[in-house]
């Protein structure tokens, strides 16, 4: 994509946020934001970073992550196209405390945090929006917290691979594209690479999924739903 033929008004327009905005609000908008594209493996910012923009990924991927003194790491979030990250590092004005880094070569759109202060200031629903996301993000963290404390391993990657299956009429089991690598998918599940790859193998030898490459086709969900129970 050509960033000087990119139309940043067009762009906001679509995004949930800006719905509400008249053109010419979104060209006011649009002369605050930057784009920018990051290489794979580049950081859009690092842990101990200020963070003064809400970011929101155009296309690719952004991997939102924490990294232990030992170098262990752990995903926090997986971010794509048309969701934003770092809003609640803009509000709390405190460094990051975790790492954004580009899964893929990605298009990043920056809105400055003075000019998203001034569309909270301006517009009570863009806040009302703003405060709905934060906290389903907010919610979706605790249930990861949750998932973590109560759940088996075995649970975590059933669950996960139950909420990513896409359904249709002809295979209603559906199929998961994992998005990213299976290190990248274990570590968002707080669990080891082998340990994922070792519970796939035991579900496909029990022929409730088949796994090919990136693609795991859902062959019972039933006894999906049911196996972290027996």
């Amino acid at each position: 994509m050509n960033l000087s033929h990119f139309d940043v008004p067009r762009y906001l327009s679509v995004l949930p946020l800006f719905q509400s905005r008249c053109p010419a609000e979104l060209d006011e908008l649009a002369q605050a934001c930057q784009v920018r594209r990051y290489t794979r493996g580049e950081a859009v910012f690092r842990s101990g970073d200020s963070c003064d923009a809400l970011h929101v990924v155009v296309t690719g991927q952004v991997k939102l992550h924490a990294i232990s003194t030992a170098g262990q790491e752990k995903v926090i979030e997986l971010v794509g196209p048309g969701c934003g990250f770092g809003e609640s590092l803009v509000f709390g004005g405190r460094p990051s405390s975790f790492n954004a880094t580009a899964l893929a070569d990605t298009l990043v759109l920056s809105l400055p945090k003075d000019a998203l202060l001034a569309e909270v200031s301006r517009d009570p629903t863009f806040a009302l929006r703003m405060l709905t996301d934060l906290s389903h993000r907010v919610q979706n963290l605790m249930d990861d917290v949750e998932a973590y404390s109560l759940h088996s391993g075995t649970q975590r990657v059933v669950n996960y691979l139950l909420r990513g299956r896409s359904r249709d009429s002809v295979r209603a089991a559906g199929t998961v594209s994992l998005p990213v690598s299976k290190a990248t998918i274990a570590s968002r599940l707080s669990i080891t690479p082998e340990y994922f790859s070792r519970v796939l193998g035991e579900l496909e030898a029990g022929q409730m999924i088949q796994v090919d490459k990136r693609h795991i086709h859902i062959l019972d969900a039933q006894r999906l739903e049911r196996h972290p129970l027996q």
